[in-house]
């Protein structure tokens, strides 16, 4: 799996992710470290936008970091298969057992601005998060469990209600409402 390839062949929804692309393909082509968090002025993540089987829930997590629901999803730390991230990263952030791509295709792209914040008493600088998105389908009825050092709370929400519950006025506006719109125009557009 080329994850250039992949990014250099995505389709961009719309303006934002249109400039989103070229500025990880450009990062990509300058930074063999791009992968690794250790480059401190951006790298390389993958989160994932979950959903029920009737694709109308999200599953979110109540991050500590963010203070806010938010969706799934963590740094790449050297793993070159974002989708393989992104399903690692459900399964350890909301407890679940099973998780499947909706498609294998990414589903979203952003460059993300992460403010200075301490994690685990380690100040870590701001920077840039350059994310690859995959749609993923988990049971809503599995069992949900926190990942006490990263959230609070792992819940499923309503389409509209997961973009109301973000306390990130960029998130809610621009990334959480987009999702929503493409997962509303390719499954529910011809029902």
């Amino acid at each position: 799996m080329n994850i250039y390839g992949e990014i250099k062949r995505y389709q961009p929804y719309n303006i934002q992710e249109e400039k989103d692309k070229r500025i990880i393909l450009e990062f990509l082509d300058r930074y063999e470290d791009a992968f690794e968090r250790s480059n401190e002025l951006a790298h390389m993540t993958s989160s994932a936008w979950v959903v029920n089987h009737e694709k109308n829930k999200v599953l979110m997590a109540y991050h500590r970091i963010y203070d806010s629901w938010a969706w799934l999803g963590g740094h790449c730390d050297g793993n070159r298969d974002c989708l393989a991230v992104a399903m690692k990263e459900v399964k350890e952030e909301a407890g679940v057992k099973t998780v499947r791509p909706v498609s294998d295709e990414i589903f979203s792209l952003e460059v993300l601005s992460v403010d200075s914040h301490y994690k685990r008493g380690n100040y870590v600088p701001t920077h840039l998060h350059l994310n690859v998105t995959y749609l993923l389908e988990a049971d809503e009825n599995e069992k949900l469990q926190v990942k006490e050092d990263e959230n609070s709370n792992v819940a499923w929400f309503g389409l509209g209600e997961a973009v109301e519950k973000s306390n990130e006025k960029w998130f809610r506006e621009n990334i959480y409402t987009k999702l929503n719109k493409k997962l509303r125009e390719i499954y529910y557009e011809n029902d």
